[in-house]
C-alpha cells in the first residue's frame, strides 16, 4: 500500500497472489435495497480497479436493532447479496453490530498473478486516460437530502452507483492496459494524483470531455457541494494548473467525493481506440479525457487541466 494503491496484495506463490479491501459507509440513498446493493458493487470496485478477480466477501454491517427495523436491515442485506450473486462472489460470513446510522459494506478477497498486478506505480508516458462513469455523485447526494433532485436523477445516480465495474475490467484486461484505479472518495482528482505520484508521472485533462451527471452541473451552481468535495479541492489544488478557461463548477465537479464511482483508465496510445469501441459496444460509457505526458511535455504541474 505504499503507493495509495486500491487494494492490499499478498504473494502466495510464484503464480498465485490475493487482492483484499474492505470498505462501508453510511446510506446514500433511501431506499434500503439499494443501498444494500451500491455498498457490495463499491466494496468490489476496488478489487476490480487492481486487475483482479473477487471470490469471497464478508459482510460489515452496523444496523438499528428492534423489530421496527427488521424488514429494513433485511432490503439491506438482500441488495448486497443480490449484487455478489451478480459478481460471481460467494458471501461467506461477516459481523454486525449495533449502530443507530446503519452502516454497510464489506470485505472482499480476489485473486490475481503476481505479474499481473495494476498498481499505482504503473502508468507511462502515452498513456490515454479513459473513464467508465459520469462525475457528479457527491453533489447530487447532497441535492437530494436538500430535496432539489427529481425522481429521473435520482433513477440515474442510483443506477450508476449500482453498477457493478466487473466488466468494464474484464474487457480492459483483454485489451491491455497499463493500470487503472476507481474513482471514489478522492474524486477524479485525487485518484489521478496518486496514480500519478506513484509512477512519477504528469498527465493533461481536456475538462470538456469529462462526463457529468447533468443535474450535477446544475446543483453545484446552486451551492450543493458536500464537505468532502471542498476538502478534495483544498488538499489536491496544490498539484493541479487549471487552465483560465475551465469554469468553477468543471473543477468542483472533478474534484467531487465519488461513491462506486467508475474506473479511470491508462491504457496505451495505440490501444485507446479499441478499448473505448469494446467498451461502448457493451453499453459501458467510455471517454477519453486526457494523457499521461510524454517527457518532453513535463511541466511543473503534476495534473495540466484545459478546456
Amino acid at each position: 500500500m505504499a503507493n495509495a494503491d486500491d487494494a492490499g496484495v499478498y504473494r502466495v506463490t510464484d503464480e498465485l497472489a490475493m487482492v483484499f479491501t474492505a470498505d462501508f459507509f453510511t446510506p446514500i440513498v433511501d431506499d434500503p435495497y439499494w443501498f444494500g446493493a451500491i455498498a457490495a458493487a463499491n466494496s468490489l470496485s476496488d478489487v476490480y480497479a487492481m486487475g483482479g478477480k473477487p471470490l469471497v466477501a464478508l459482510n460489515l454491517a452496523a444496523l438499528p436493532p428492534g423489530p421496527e427495523f427488521a424488514e429494513i436491515n433485511k432490503r439491506i442485506m438482500q441488495g448486497g447479496i443480490d449484487k455478489m450473486a451478480e459478481a460471481g462472489v460467494a458471501i461467506i460470513g461477516g459481523h454486525t453490530i449495533k449502530d443507530k446510522e446503519p452502516k454497510f459494506g464489506y470485505a472482499v478477497l480476489g485473486s490475481i498473478h503476481p505479474e499481473r498486478i495494476l498498481d499505482n506505480a504503473k502508468a507511462r508516458p502515452g498513456d490515454a486516460l479513459v473513464l467508465t462513469k459520469r462525475l457528479g455523485t457527491g453533489v447530487i447526494s447532497t441535492g437530494i437530502k436538500a430535496g432539489k433532485c427529481g425522481a429521473k436523477t435520482a433513477e440515474a445516480f442510483t443506477k450508476s452507483m449500482a453498477t457493478l465495474n466487473k466488466r468494464a475490467a474484464e474487457i480492459m484486461l483483454e485489451v491491455g492496459v497499463s493500470t487503472s484505479t476507481d474513482i471514489t472518495g478522492f474524486g477524479l482528482i485525487g485518484h489521478l494524483n496518486e496514480v500519478l505520484s506513484a509512477s512519477r508521472q504528469r498527465a493533461r485533462l481536456h475538462a470538456s470531455q469529462v462526463p457529468f451527471f447533468e443535474e450535477a452541473v446544475i446543483l453545484s451552481k446552486m451551492g450543493m457541494v458536500p464537505g468532502g468535495t471542498q476538502g478534495n479541492q483544498k488538499n489536491y489544488d496544490p498539484f493541479v494548473e487549471w487552465s483560465k478557461d475551465v469554469t468553477v463548477t468543471e473543477r468542483i465537479l472533478m474534484n467531487d467525493a465519488q461513491t462506486s464511482g467508475g474506473l479511470l483508465i491508462f491504457v496505451p496510445g495505440n490501444s485507446k481506440e479499441r478499448l473505448i469501441a469494446a467498451l461502448r459496444k457493451e453499453n459501458i460509457l467510455a471517454e477519453h479525457i486526457g494523457d499521461v505526458l510524454a517527457e518532453a511535455e513535463l511541466g511543473a504541474a503534476r495534473i495540466k487541466v484545459e478546456r
